[in-house]
Parts: structure tokens; sequence; C-alpha cells
């Protein structure tokens, strides 16, 4: 049992020097002898755990997934896929819902894990064609996809008004996906962008919410009276 439990913690610590590695100097600048020194042992050793190069970044993406979706499923978001968020979504309160994004950005900001991953994958986008298009998938077309997804369950619904759910979608999400590469690239101004985050999401949410467009409107109507 212990023999297994050591085993075990070696495997983790190869995947968390690799990724420190990665996010520092990109994936093809770190070698396997340079992860293996990392970690306190030899190359030949390391390869006990993991065949190549190869197969660390495969469980390293596995093991971010794993941990962004155990995070999120906690506070009812699931981003890969729009339908099960439906009823959380279908009548959500602005204060709910400034909570929730803020929550999911300040998750993605200093889990360590995620934070890294998406640093590496940040450098890498560059130089690697299949590192560029995971990285579009993932921080970029999965978001919009799912959004455009829920805004049109919800335009169905009545919840939210709008006509082209994909293009409220890149509405929504292209703020979101900024203010993070902001705080990835100058960490001091998190407050800041955060703030700016949660100023869109409610504006968002009063400009397409029946209820609050027809107050604005009424607001509108007693003032020109």
């Amino acid at each position: 049992m212990k023999q297994a439990s050591k085993k075990e913690d070696t495997k983790q610590r190869i995947l968390d020097e690799a990724l420190r590695l990665f996010s520092q100097s990109g994936y093809d600048a770190v070698s396997v002898e340079r992860i293996a020194s990392a970690v306190g042992i030899k190359a030949p050793s390391l390869y006990k755990h993991f065949k190549s190069k190869q197969e660390i970044f495969e469980a390293i993406v596995a093991e971010t997934y794993r941990r962004y979706d155990t995070f999120t499923d906690g506070i009812d978001v699931h981003v890969s896929e729009s339908k099960a968020d439906e009823k959380v979504f279908d009548g959500i309160s602005e204060e709910m819902l400034a909570k929730k994004v803020r929550q999911l950005i300040e998750y993605s900001l200093h889990d360590e894990y995620v934070s890294r991953f998406r640093r590496m994958m940040t450098i890498e986008q560059f130089r690697n064609a299949e590192f560029a298009a995971m990285y579009s998938e993932r921080y970029l077309e999965r978001l919009v996809r799912y959004h455009a997804g829920l805004f049109r369950a919800l335009i169905k619904s009545g919840t939210i008004i709008g006509e082209d759910p994909d293009t409220l979608a890149l509405e929504y999400v292209a703020p979101v996906v900024l203010m993070v590469e902001i705080c990835d690239r100058q960490p001091e101004r998190e407050a800041e962008c955060l703030n700016r985050l949660e100023a869109h999401v409610r504006n968002f949410y009063r400009t397409y919410s029946p209820h609050m467009v027809k107050t604005a409107e009424k607001r509108g109507g007693k003032r020109d009276g």
C-alpha cells in the first residue's frame, strides 16, 4: 500500500514540475531530463511512470480538465454542456449571475494548475499548430459555443431577449477573455479587471433581461412625460 502511494506521489510530482517548467519556458524548450531533475530523479526513473514527454502533456491536459470540471460542477455551472445549465440560468438574478462569473474567473486566475496550463498554452500557441488549435478550442470556441447554446435556450423560454444567440455569445464572451488575458499579463490589475468584468455582466443582464428592459422603458416614459 505504501509503495503504491509513493509511486502515485512521484507521478503527481512529475506532472506538477513538468507543468511548472512548461508554463515558464514552453513545451518544446523543456526536456524529459530537465523534468526529472526538477523532481529529483533520473530520466530512466521518470520513464517508469510516463513513456514520453507527450504522455506527460496528455496527463496534464486530463488533470487540468478534471480540476476545472470538478470546481464548476460545485457551483452548478457546466461549461462543457449548455443543456445542463439551462435551468440554472433560467430566471437567475443579476446578483447571482455576477457572483457565479466572479467565482469562475477567480478560480481560473488563482488555481495554480489551471493558471499554469493556460500560460503554457499561451506561449505555445505561436510555435505549435496543435497547441494553437487546442487553445482556440478550449479558451475561445468552446466558451462561445456553450454560451450560444445557453442563450438559444433562454431566448426560446423568454428569459432573455435577442434574435441571434451566436452573436450574443460573442458579445458576452469577448470581454471575459480579454479581462483574463490582462490579468495573466498584469496580475496587479486583477481588482480593476474583476470590477470591469462585473460591470460588463450586470450591463449584459440589464440589456437582455425582458424584466429589466421593461422597467427601463417605463422609467424612460415617465421622464419623457
